[in-house]
């Protein structure tokens, strides 16, 4: 009666050129799988896929010919699709599409070496940037959003550049699809549903980073199924090389955006797994074990390190000249940068200097004051932290109150500032002083107020600040305050708390800007409590020595990075603007959004961000449909029904687990972020679920006869096929009016025409 209970699902694995077979419910192999079973269930084994059947190839030639070199005639034919269907008028619009205002004023930056600073990691940018210079381009078109290229700008090569990669993800997903044990119809499906999905196709024909961000999440899970095919030939040179790909993958797509980092989470998870697994085997060697965990950690972790700062060191050395993104970076970074006078400054800080003052804390901007006042509290002059360089930020060293100037300016003697000396800073254009006193501050209300409060002759010992040297990034002697290297505190003499700026982010009536206040907990290790001189004028001092202010890659590294990763926390949604372009997470996964990506005229060429029906729907299914065979199958193996084989259920739950994971990682995430989400964010895990569809039509057809799983995948195809050809506009572009595209509006949800 047991064996009654027990069915088989056979799952063949097919590599290039093997024959499909099935297997019957009850035959002799069914047999032996069950015994098999009983005997050794909890044993974890192995096994090699059966060898290769013997082909035998047409009589025609030509199909014989096919036959015998369809291992590279099968790719070829997919990669020339994918050009194609990338590379077709994709210069019809001459007009700055949707982020390419971004992205191609990035590559700009590049061209003519400028810094600027942006929440993405430099790789993308800097290939961008690598299509500009082989178009030819000069860096000077600004990019704005809707204009029209220029005569002298080829953007149709900037175009297929990013196209390229795009292209390239085809061919990967049909390899991925074979590298999974796939049969060859359903690898060829993986690669088609890839080639012919509006969103991937539309995405990939502008200049944007989400085609190079694709391509390496693409090359990140081959390298993975490759490396996984190897795992019992371990320590071979082709074990080494695909290790060692997979870690290189990771550094990429982790330089391109940081939404590689699930990618690293997806490699990550199955490295703890095999080396838990590995754990387990008790005739391995201890010295063998200890080099599997060198192996990884040299590979996949040393390796997407090493990556990742060479982009930046790169970033660095391009942008060697002064720009937009100064400010972002500490006053020390900035002064290595051409065209940049703060290297010019005087080096040492004397009272009646004027300068200005950086925060050092990441993302810390410069102190500033304005004529508005708080609308609470004091309702004195606002105090604020501003990224942006204008007068605004200028402050005198003044002497503090309740002593004689004269001590500290007596001609011709200039009295330098040094640790524990009390000042009064004092806003140059309005002649404030820098104040505090116990009123909360408007946002962080546990706080002091700090206010810019009367003049030269009104004001009281509240406006004294004592300097507190914290180091000096140069020099060794910490006892006087030079400007860029020497980081300082600025502690309220009456009432002992810190001047301190935490990115705290006002209410529009303070402009947006950070909100400084007195710190009473007396954090004096937190670096948003410190300050460098920045800026600073005395016509009385020389100017600063020759290589006076150095600065070190590292330093310069996290300090970018931080501030990368402060900018992009705080891309939020503002509640007081409608963002007609942004969706919910929840949206995606049925394509019940699309995303007009330009202006939406009669004589414009429009294109929409639309996911293919025939794509996105069956994707997401396959994620739903894995969960429940998945749980089918554990539910029947707890009751000892076994309907795989080990073999079988490892490759199945491998394949299956790792895509599911992949698709997890990359989308579940986005509920939780705060952050502003778009559609295109959910590309990535859009390609693991595509991967699942012909996945699981493998598995779920496998025990039909050979004529009934073609015409299921033969459905699937057309169904690709046709949709993709009726929904193609929306990618290639549409011209003239809108309403001759009306039936392509399948849900209310998309603002195709309205």
């Amino acid at each position: 009666m047991d064996n009654l209970k027990r069915r088989h699902i056979s799952q063949p694995v097919f590599s290039s050129g093997q024959q499909e077979q099935t297997y019957s419910p009850g035959s002799a192999h069914t047999l032996s799988i069950q015994q098999d079973h009983d005997a050794a269930y909890k044993e974890k084994t192995y096994r090699a896929p059966p060898p290769p059947q013997r082909i035998v190839y047409s009589s025609n030639k030509y199909i014989a010919f096919c036959q015998q070199y369809q291992d590279l005639l099968i790719p070829a034919v997919l990669t020339l699709l994918a050009f194609w269907t990338r590379f077709r008028i994709i210069g019809l619009s001459n007009q700055v599409v949707w982020d390419e205002a971004h992205f191609g004023k990035f590559g700009s930056y590049y061209i003519k070496h400028e810094f600027y600073f942006d929440v993405h990691p430099p790789l993308g940018k800097m290939l961008v940037g690598l299509s500009g210079w082989l178009a030819g381009y000069d860096g000077n078109f600004g990019f704005d959003s809707g204009q029209t290229y220029p005569e002298g700008l080829n953007y149709t090569v900037m175009r297929i550049f990013n196209a390229f990669w795009g292209a390239l993800m085809v061919p990967i997903a049909y390899a991925t699809a074979m590298q999974l044990h796939m049969s060859l119809k359903a690898s060829i499906l993986a690669a088609t549903m890839v080639l012919l999905d509006t969103a991937y196709l539309c995405i990939s024909r502008f200049i944007l980073l989400d085609s190079m961000l694709l391509f390496f999440t693409c090359t990140s899970l081959y390298c993975l199924a490759s490396f996984h095919n190897l795992r019992n030939r371990p320590f071979t040179d082709e074990w080494w090389l695909w290790l060692a790909l997979t870690g290189f993958s990771l550094g990429c797509v982790s330089s391109v955006k940081w939404v590689g980092l699930f990618a690293v989470a997806l490699v990550g998870l199955y490295t703890i797994e095999d080396l838990w697994d590995m754990l387990g085997d008790l005739q391995m060697p201890k010295k063998t074990y200890l080099n599997h965990w060198l192996a990884r950690i040299g590979c996949l972790i040393v390796i997407p390190v090493i990556v990742y700062l060479i982009s930046f060191a790169l970033h660095f050395a391009i942008l060697y000249r002064s720009g937009t993104g100064d400010a972002q970076m500490s006053s020390l970074f900035q002064a290595n940068l051409a065209g940049n006078t703060l290297g010019d400054s005087p080096l040492e800080i004397a009272y009646g200097s004027k300068l200005t003052f950086k925060n050092y804390g990441y993302g810390g901007g410069l102190l500033h004051s304005h004529v508005q006042t708080y609308p609470e509290g004091s309702k004195q002059q606002q105090v604020t932290c501003y990224h942006y360089k204008d007068d605004n930020n200028h402050w005198y060293i003044r002497t503090p109150r309740g002593s004689r100037e004269e001590e500290y300016e007596e001609a011709p003697s200039i009295r330098f500032v040094q640790d524990g000396d009390i000042v009064r800073l004092q806003h140059v254009p309005t002649g404030r002083n820098l104040h505090s006193h116990p009123i909360n501050a408007p946002i962080t209300t546990g706080q002091w107020e700090v206010s810019a409060y009367g003049n030269d002759t009104i004001g009281d010992t509240q406006d004294n600040w004592q300097v507190e040297i914290v180091d000096d990034m140069v020099h060794s002697d910490k006892e006087r305050v030079r400007s860029l290297t020497t980081r300082f505190r600025l502690r309220h003499v009456n009432l002992g708390c810190l001047l301190t700026a935490n990115n705290v982010i006002l209410p529009q009536w303070g402009f947006k800007q950070v909100e400084v206040y007195c710190d009473k907990r007396n954090r004096t290790d937190d670096p948003h409590s410190w300050w460098n001189v920045e800026e600073h004028w005395n016509d009385a001092l020389p100017a600063a020595p020759k290589n006076a202010y150095k600065s070190k890659f590292l330093q310069d590294f996290w300090h970018l990075n931080v501030a990368m990763w402060t900018s992009n926390n705080a891309l939020i949604p503002d509640p007081d603007k409608e963002d007609i372009l942004s969706s919910e997470p929840a949206e995606w996964p049925m394509a019940s959004v699309g995303l007009r990506m330009c202006g939406w005229g009669d004589d414009q060429v429009k294109f929409y961000l639309l996911g293919s029906p025939a794509v996105w729907w069956p994707a997401f299914a396959s994620i739903l449909l894995f969960i429940a065979v998945a749980g089918y199958y554990i539910i029947r193996m707890q009751r000892k029904i076994y309907d795989l084989s080990n073999a079988q259920w490892d490759r199945f739950f491998f394949v299956g687990k790792t895509l599911f994971l992949g698709w997890f990682l990359h989308y579940i995430p986005f509920f939780i972020m705060g952050r502003v989400t778009y559609l295109h964010h959910y590309f990535p895990a859009l390609y693991f679920s595509i991967l699942m569809v012909p996945f699981l039509l493998d598995h779920v057809t496998s025990t039909l006869s050979k004529r009934k799983r073609w015409i299921i995948f033969g459905v699937m195809y057309v169904a690709v096929i046709v949709v993709f050809i009726y929904f193609s506009p929306v990618a290639y572009g549409m011209p003239g009016p809108v309403s001759q595209y009306a039936g392509r509006r399948w849900l209310k949800s998309w603002n195709l025409i309205d």
